[in-house]
């Protein structure tokens, strides 16, 4: 088998169909509840690791934009009327505007200041949000009104259904960042993340692909937000802007490689099913429990494997199927 190749369309295909035929094999909506959350952290993941992973900007912000996204929504929905289908897209396009002020705030800074700066842009929204009672709803936020069986409305009487949008929007978002990665941008993304000052020095317009790059991410993670608060039919300010949201994006890129394809998509598959399967075994009177393990297994891979998943399973073929080109691995630095 030395020398043996899978063509990547095969792969993909083959990937597609166990992923539309997986709901069919679930034996409870559990099972379903959990494939949900992979397809939507791995869709916010791959959002994240356009600025995170390929430009190593270390954004632990993005609830910012997924906030806004689902507030755009269900404002839209809730007192208009709105399909939110069409609010996705409004709240896309109001998460991306907001993403060039925030950009040109935050990127004055490098590093952990850079970090520190999206994390303080996220809890400055919510503060606000909080106060916005008569628009927002405050403190107390909104039930979604349920519509039963209403498609138009996106909501449905079947878990799966929900999944299907989840895999749609991983699916957008892998062919974006599949164009990037081939275009001028990503080389461009590229160079900016291995050395910023060198990249600028032979011409890249550093500011310009920043600027680019962050619209991008954060179009992508209002979406995810409108998705998510119609899965959960509420909204109040703790949940549309947590914390969690924008930790949770960075790791399950980290742990699946950060600057590739697949690479959120293996770390979410990894971290949310660990999360969801201790959760269920060892249930809320071990809490403690549940949480070391998860962060053991965290830490294990993190400090086993600096490259992440994607850099294991390349080993992994090469082993089987012989040399050939490598993979590009890329270790998070900071």
């Amino acid at each position: 088998m030395a020398g043996t190749r899978i063509p990547p369309g095969v792969f993909v295909a083959a990937l597609a169909v166990v992923a539309v035929a997986a709901p069919l094999a679930m034996p409870t909506p559990f099972y379903v509840d959990i494939m949900i959350r992979v397809a939507l952290f791995s869709f916010i993941g791959v959002a994240w690791n356009l600025l995170g992973g390929y430009a190593k900007q270390l954004s632990l912000g993005h609830a910012a934009f997924f906030g806004l996204g689902a507030y755009t929504s269900t404002i839209l929905e809730v007192n208009y009327g709105v399909s939110p289908w069409i609010g996705m897209l409004a709240g896309g396009v109001v998460a991306a505007a907001a993403s060039l002020p925030i950009g040109a705030m935050c990127f004055r800074l490098r590093g952990p200041y850079f970090a520190i700066s999206t994390i303080a842009t996220a809890q400055v929204l919510m503060l606000l949000f909080l106060k916005f009672r008569g628009l927002a709803w405050g403190a107390e936020g909104t039930t979604i009104p349920n519509l039963g069986d209403a498609p138009l409305m996106m909501q449905f009487a079947a878990k799966a259904a929900y999944y299907y949008v989840a895999l749609a929007l991983l699916a957008v978002a892998l062919v974006v960042t599949w164009l990037i990665e081939r275009s001028w941008m990503g080389y461009y993304l590229v160079a900016l993340g291995e050395d910023e000052d060198a990249a600028e020095a032979v011409g890249v317009n550093v500011p310009r692909i920043k600027r680019h790059v962050f619209a991008i991410s954060a179009f992508l993670t209002g979406l995810a937000g409108t998705f998510y608060i119609q899965y959960i039919y509420f909204i109040d300010p703790n949940t549309a802007f947590s914390f969690n949201i924008s930790v949770e994006a960075a790791l399950v890129s980290i742990v699946g490689g950060i600057g590739t394809l697949w690479g959120p998509v293996l770390g979410t598959a990894l971290l949310e099913v660990t999360s969801a399967l201790l959760q269920s075994w060892l249930g809320a009177g071990l809490g403690g429990v549940q949480l070391t393990i998860y962060a053991l297994i965290l830490m294990a891979v993190i400090l086993l494997r600096p490259t992440g998943l994607i850099g294991l399973l390349t080993d992994a073929r090469d082993r089987l199927f012989g040399g050939g080109k490598r993979t590009k691995e890329v270790v998070f630095d900071g």
